[in-house]
């Protein structure tokens, strides 16, 4: 197709873009030493270097600390004997994960529920992702956002109440089960957009009063929002002396898009071009997909003040809120260690539970739809539930595998965050026309439903060399941050014996409560 303007050429170039050129001087990071004034020319080495941009908008540089080593998730390496594959059971978690499970149930420091939250400090349960109940936890040390997953451990059986509610009891999950996600966590841990990793270890034990109260707190909430809404989370008042848990700390992400205000046109443009970058480095350093990236997987925060733009060309329009993004959950992601040769991808399998590609219960599930259809026919065509209920159907490459990278997954959850930012848009009527008549020509090529004639973006990274190409972001934007380093946040829990809280504040670890 011939095309009029330079912002929208794809496929197989002849020369260089202005944003391949670009990228090709991007200095690397984590920066040791003042970048090297050679410029490397090869492909190879321009799409290295998106893993290192980081958007600042004339502000000072951050001071950054590299995250201390002892801090990094460091796991066994997962059993490859390929004789110990076939004895997997059917969810993935058979013996050849056994002895990992065993020795990193061993490194882990096991805590109470009340050295987590003693009286005096503040839990909040915030949400309940993949695998996982999500808590707020502050403290004197600071915040921390904790995953908590149940592990195969005794809880009380349901009450009459409880059975009347409909509860659904989550399955509790092996260790092994969430190998994958830990593993990811450790390859993104030094990519800015992506959540910053703290500690780990176990919690044993019946619950403290305030865990109880916020869950009871967030039930009700959620109730309110759908009163038909099942509760699958077991109520902490069930908790036993052996129930066992594993906690994942985490530093604190902000506020969920999905609880966020949209009130400016900079809003806009930052939270998804802060998004598609951050995917475009995880693509580059990890051939990652996240798969699951709704509006409860994005956080934002406020981390300086908003700025004027100037009506310029010039200007460009990212980098003006004064936002920042962070990506979560990782459970149904895939990605690879790309310092390994024929190294094995890490990929949770969708297949397992095909619910994921029937449901209709909210927008987001359409995109798991339209994810599992690409991998059936290869093109834009979403097929209907009913087409999602034959496990591992064959498609034009072969049966349906979790495994292969599909960067295109990105892309429809780029274009459900667009669709989203559209129609949750809270702002003056005028900013969002300007904001969709600007971006008109990219959603062009990001729509799901374009006809097959017109080109799409295969990736994450081709949608930010579009905004380069645009004029949306500037050299000196992408270059204005040569810091492109995580900062180093240590844990906020410490336990009864680390000798640093007042022991006599938990001396009601082990009562009973009741819902």
């Amino acid at each position: 197709m011939t095309r009029t303007k330079s912002t929208i050429k794809y496929g197989k170039r002849s020369t260089r873009t202005k944003a391949e050129r670009m990228f090709a001087e991007l200095p690397q990071s984590p920066l040791r030493k003042p970048p090297v004034a050679t410029v490397d020319h090869s492909v190879d080495g321009i799409t290295e270097k998106l893993s290192e941009v980081q958007i600042q908008q004339e502000a000072e540089p951050l001071r950054r600390s590299p995250r201390k080593s002892t801090k990094c998730i460091h796991l066994p390496q997962e059993p490859s004997d390929a004789s110990d594959a076939s004895e997997e059971g059917e969810n993935g978690a058979g013996p050849r994960h056994e002895s990992w499970s065993c020795r990193i149930s061993a490194s882990l420091r096991v805590l109470s529920w009340d050295d987590v939250c003693p009286p005096g400090d503040q839990i909040e349960k915030i949400a309940e992702a993949s695998y996982a109940e999500v808590y707020r936890v502050t403290n004197e040390r600071g915040t921390s956002v904790i995953k908590v997953i149940r592990l195969p451990s005794p809880i009380k059986p349901q009450t009459k109440a409880q059975v009347r509610s409909k509860l659904v009891d989550e399955e509790p999950h092996s260790e092994a089960d969430i190998y994958g996600e830990l593993q990811i966590s450790e390859w993104l841990a030094d990519v800015p957009g992506f959540v910053v990793y703290k500690e780990r270890y176990l919690v044993q034990g019946k619950t403290s009063r305030a865990l109880l109260e916020t869950h009871q707190v967030f039930q009700r909430r959620m109730k309110r929002k759908d009163p038909g809404r099942a509760q699958f989370y077991p109520s902490p008042s069930r908790y036993l002396d052996d129930t066992k848990f594993l906690v994942v700390e985490l530093g604190d992400a902000g506020v969920a898009l999905e609880d966020w205000h949209l009130k400016s046109e900079s809003q806009l443009w930052d939270i998804f071009f802060l998004e598609a970058i951050a995917l475009a480095r995880a693509e580059e350093v990890a051939m990652f997909e996240h798969r699951d990236l709704h509006e409860g997987n994005i956080c934002i925060r406020q981390v300086k003040p908003p700025c004027k733009r100037k009506k310029t060309a010039s200007e460009g329009h990212v980098g003006y809120s004064g936002l920042d993004i962070t990506i979560l959950d990782y459970g149904l992601s895939r990605a690879e260690d790309l310092s390994v040769d024929f190294a094995k991808p890490i990929a949770y399998d969708l297949e397992r539970d095909l619910s994921l590609f029937t449901s209709t219960h909210a927008p987001q599930c359409k995109v798991y739809r339209q994810m599992r259809s690409f991998l059936l026919r290869a093109d834009r065509k979403c097929l209907a539930p009913e087409a999602h209920k034959t496990p591992y159907a064959k498609g034009v490459h072969g049966p349906i595998c979790w495994e292969a990278y599909v960067p295109y997954t990105n892309v429809l959850w780029l274009a459900y965050l667009y669709g989203y930012l559209l129609d949750h848009f809270e702002g003056d009527a005028e900013d969002l026309a300007r904001f969709e008549a600007c971006t008109e020509d990219m959603w062009t090529y990001l729509r799901p439903d374009a006809d097959d004639s017109i080109p799409c973006f295969g990736s994450a990274g081709d949608i930010v060399c579009f905004a380069v190409e645009a004029g949306w972001l500037s050299e000196e934007q992408l270059m204005g941050s040569i810091n492109s380093m995580v900062d180093r946040e240590d844990s906020i829990i410490v336990s009864r014996d680390d000798g640093c809280t007042d022991t006599s504040r938990r001396a009601s670890h082990g009562q009973d409560y009741q819902v």
